[in-house]
């Protein structure tokens, strides 16, 4: 298990460096369904996977809206969720394509939309729950799915010199406090804390641990694309920037949305990720910067272009580089 100050000291250095499959188990708590102005007490664990510095992994997860299916029902729109493979410390031609777009004001909205969604997996214990209806595992041990603006709150008091502890210390640890408020029309958690008292873990606790063990949170991750993989990857996002429909016969074999049929038995698909990531207000908050231009909202400004002016400006934009190369 790493120390605080080996955490502390690689969240520290990706600072600098940057100024799967489907689940349907219910080990997933889904904290975004508490009431509002309630309060869901956890208390992290660390990765089963003890060469993790960290008690978290991170997911990077791009979405590709379709307007419908071709061959099936052509007038539902559907997305496909794909891994970004920066996830992994490659070059991703989605983000190399799109981060020009961000020095254009018109074409920064369908930049946002395809910009990689972060999600930060965790495990540990509900000690407190609110959620009504929610039927408690048989490993009371459950992974939580982090939006990053949570996730800001829990790495900021890591960084904070006061912890004198690793939180998922068993005897010396510390309970997070998640309470849900609401702001605007979106779920707000920028009230959540950490408990201002250590705690250790109870009996019944260490031997849900012993008993189960930890998860390794890296098997909750996407598979890692192939090379044909990517090259899917960057076939559907021109196709879903034009406004064309998803093609099964083209890349369900690859990467293909929940409930769409595949075309044939060969490969191995992967299905749209379904673990939800709870959406807050400033998680909405879109910046210029590219450094934080990450969200989980889709929403774009009244004032934007429409759809088809955007496509013609990005078509131009190439053909532009294309005469001058």
């Amino acid at each position: 298990m790493a120390t605080l100050a080996e955490l502390r000291a690689k969240l520290a250095a990706q600072d600098q460096r940057q100024t799967g499959t489907r689940e349907t188990d219910n080990a997933i708590y889904a904290f975004w369904n508490i009431p509002h102005d309630t309060t869901a007490t956890m208390r992290f664990l660390p990765d089963g996977d003890e060469s993790n510095t960290f008690f978290w992994q991170e997911r990077q997860m791009i979405r590709m809206p379709f307007p419908g299916v071709k061959g099936q029902d052509e007038a539902k729109p559907v997305t496909v969720n794909v891994p970004c493979i920066e996830m992994w410390g490659e070059t991703c031609p989605v983000h190399a394509e799109i981060r020009p777009w961000f020095k254009d004001p018109a074409l920064e909205d369908i930049g946002r939309k395809y910009w990689k969604k972060r999600s930060y997996i965790f495990q540990g214990f509900v000690v407190n729950n609110p959620l009504e209806g929610d039927a408690n595992p048989e490993n009371p041990i459950r992974r939580f799915v982090i939006n990053p603006s949570i996730y800001k709150i829990i790495k900021a008091a890591l960084m904070d010199p006061e912890m004198e502890n690793l939180p998922t210390d068993y005897t010396a640890g510390t309970d997070f406090r998640l309470t849900k408020t609401q702001k605007g029309q979106y779920a707000d958690y920028s009230t959540s804390n950490w408990a201002r008292r250590e705690r250790s873990l109870s009996e019944d606790e260490l031997a849900a641990v012993s008993t189960h063990g930890l998860f390794t949170l890296n098997d909750y991750l996407p598979k890692r694309p192939s090379a044909d993989d990517v090259k899917v990857i960057y076939d559907m996002f021109q196709a879903s920037v034009d406004g064309e429909l998803y093609d099964p016969a083209k890349w369900s074999d690859h990467y293909r949305p929940y409930g769409v049929s595949a075309s044939s038995n060969t490969g191995t698909v992967q299905v749209a990720h379904t673990e939800t990531v709870a959406v807050t207000a400033s998680d909405t908050t879109e910046s210029k910067t590219e450094a934080v231009v990450e969200t989980v909202s889709e929403e774009t400004s009244s004032n934007s272009k429409s759809a088809d002016e955007i496509l013609a400006m990005i078509r131009d934009r190439k053909k532009n580089v294309t005469e001058s190369a």
